[in-house]
């Protein structure tokens, strides 16, 4: 929750993220051009880097573990996602990121699961993933107009299921708790207005369909107006 965090440090940090990335949309949307791709490549090279000192300063300081630090996470798997969008700008890459970006890693921003505040290196790694998520999926779709194309809602939702039950298969191998498939978090998120465990992976998935197409509905809508 907020609470676990130093307040305004966080706010001021969201804040300054949310001017960033109006100021690139409208900046990318009224004059496009090569420095649209040189930022997109920046965002994933912040992206990247943030993956990276977070597995270094965990084996630095001897905490990095097999059943909380590999990359399952669905934020942890969005960055690299997020990445590879903002380099290549591939449209399934893209929808990915949109849809993970504002249908989950926007929720682990408004209830952080932080219990590090600033100027802590983890509060700028939490930072720098998350909001670094939510920047590139507005950048790339409204920035740079790589709108989700006819279908990309079942696509992803297919892809998030999959990856769900992969995940669910390392929990049950390693006996992790990746995802939260195995038990509930500790602290306080939206999972616990889901329902107890384990009913509240099916609301979840429920849910997100719901987001994904409240999403699309924006493009949805153009689609159909341009035929």
């Amino acid at each position: 929750m907020l609470g676990l965090v130093t307040p305004v440090p966080y706010l001021a940090a969201v804040l300054i993220a949310l001017a960033a990335g109006i100021a690139l949309c409208v900046g990318a949307r009224r004059k496009p051009g090569r420095w649209t791709v040189v930022v997109a490549r920046l965002i994933a090279l912040v992206l990247v880097s943030d993956a990276i000192s977070f597995v270094v300063s965990e084996l630095a300081a001897g905490t990095w573990s097999p059943k909380s630090d590999l990359p399952f996470a669905l934020c942890d798997a969005a960055v690299l996602v997020a990445a590879a969008a903002c380099w290549w700008r591939k449209p399934r890459l893209v929808e990915l990121t949109y849809f993970w970006g504002l249908a989950g890693t926007l929720q682990a921003v408004i209830t952080p699961d932080l219990n590090a505040g600033f100027p802590h290196l983890v509060f700028f790694q939490y930072l720098g993933g998350h909001l670094g998520i939510v920047l590139a999926a507005l950048y790339l779709v409204i920035g740079l107009r790589i709108a989700p194309r006819p279908g990309s809602v079942v696509t992803t939702f297919a892809i998030t299921l999959a990856y769900t039950a992969f995940v669910g298969l390392v929990d049950a191998l390693s006996g992790a708790n990746y995802m939260f498939l195995r038990r509930p978090p500790g602290n306080w998120t939206l999972l616990k207005l889901l329902g107890p465990w384990p009913w509240y992976i099916v609301s979840a998935a429920g849910v997100a369909l719901v987001l994904l197409a409240v999403l699309d509905l924006p493009f949805w809508f153009d689609r159909r107006r341009h035929g």
